[in-house]
């Protein structure tokens, strides 16, 4: 039954990854960058939902609904005033510069809310299930982040293959300029999915303090880049792929927590990263592409 347990937990875990990462791969597939700020979006929302519901009484659905507003603008704003004017420069500007939004955010939930660890209040209501004859307890948060990781990824998948912004994410992915001589508005493509990365990475903070329930200005840092990690395992700029490798390093984690040291599992994590990328460097599921010269 432990293993079970671990596995269960494990997938839990992965599925918080995995909805963070979808934002990762995103913003890489589409605009082709790496924003390193994304795992602070988390800690905004996680934050915004904190005061709206622990500090001003809010029922925990508005204060959702609030947070992923936030973290929806705020996203936004970041692509707008620190990544548009960029576009056309180094990648290696653009990698500097997510850095300093990643330490500005940080510093300005600092000053806000001091440095003091918050006891964060779940806001999943259900009770979970207790199976086997009461030897296996799934926790509410559980069934919950992993239901809500899954529908996550169908509705964006629909969403991009039916509608028409999703289609013109798929143009502007494949060729930024074709697509913008076919008249889509490729800024305002990548604008929406700024916003629609940091509106999940809203819903994966409040998942994730809802399970692991201690909120500091960092506590997005290590999360994001671990679902950095497993948007690079499953392939990034593959939605299936975030999904995937996030699943697959949520159980790893978990596992070798249990089973190996929990001083070591970052380490673990990291290292079959790197066996993955020395077998497949594009990742799981990600597609080698021949660049014209």
């Amino acid at each position: 039954m432990s293993l079970i347990s671990y596995l269960i937990n494990g997938l839990s875990l992965g599925a918080v990854y995995a909805i963070i990462a979808l934002g990762y791969t995103m913003v890489y597939g589409i605009a082709k960058m790496l924003n390193f700020a994304h795992g602070d979006v988390i800690m905004v929302g996680a934050y915004v939902v904190f005061t709206a519901v622990s500090g001003m009484g809010m029922n925990p659905y508005l204060g959702i609904l609030i947070g992923v507003i936030a973290c929806t603008v705020t996203g936004v704003l970041i692509e707008t005033i620190a990544y548009r004017p960029l576009l056309e420069v180094s990648k290696l500007a653009v990698l500097i510069t997510a850095i300093g939004v990643s330490y500005f955010l940080q510093n300005v939930a600092l000053l806000i809310f001091g440095a003091d660890t918050k006891s964060f209040t779940s806001v999943v209501t259900f009770k979970g299930l207790s199976l086997a004859e009461g030897r296996l307890t799934v926790r509410g948060e559980t069934i919950v982040t992993i239901a809500a990781c899954i529908l996550i990824v169908v509705v964006l998948s629909l969403f991009i293959k039916f509608t028409k912004p999703g289609k013109a994410m798929l143009a502007v992915s494949e060729d930024a300029g074709a697509a913008q001589l076919m008249g889509i508005n490729t800024n305002g493509t990548i604008a929406l999915t700024f916003a629609i990365g940091s509106a999940l990475a809203a819903i994966a903070g409040v998942l994730l303090c809802s399970s692991y329930p201690a909120l500091t200005p960092y506590t997005g840092s290590m999360p994001g880049i671990k679902a950095f990690v497993a948007a690079v395992f499953g392939g990034i700029g593959s939605i299936p792929g975030a999904f995937i490798g996030g699943l697959l390093l949520g159980i790893i984690e978990i596992l070798g927590k249990a089973y190996i040291s929990s001083q070591m599992a970052d380490a673990i994590v990291f290292g079959v990263l790197i066996v993955v990328l020395l077998v497949k460097p594009t990742g799981l599921l990600g597609k080698e592409i021949q660049e014209k010269v």
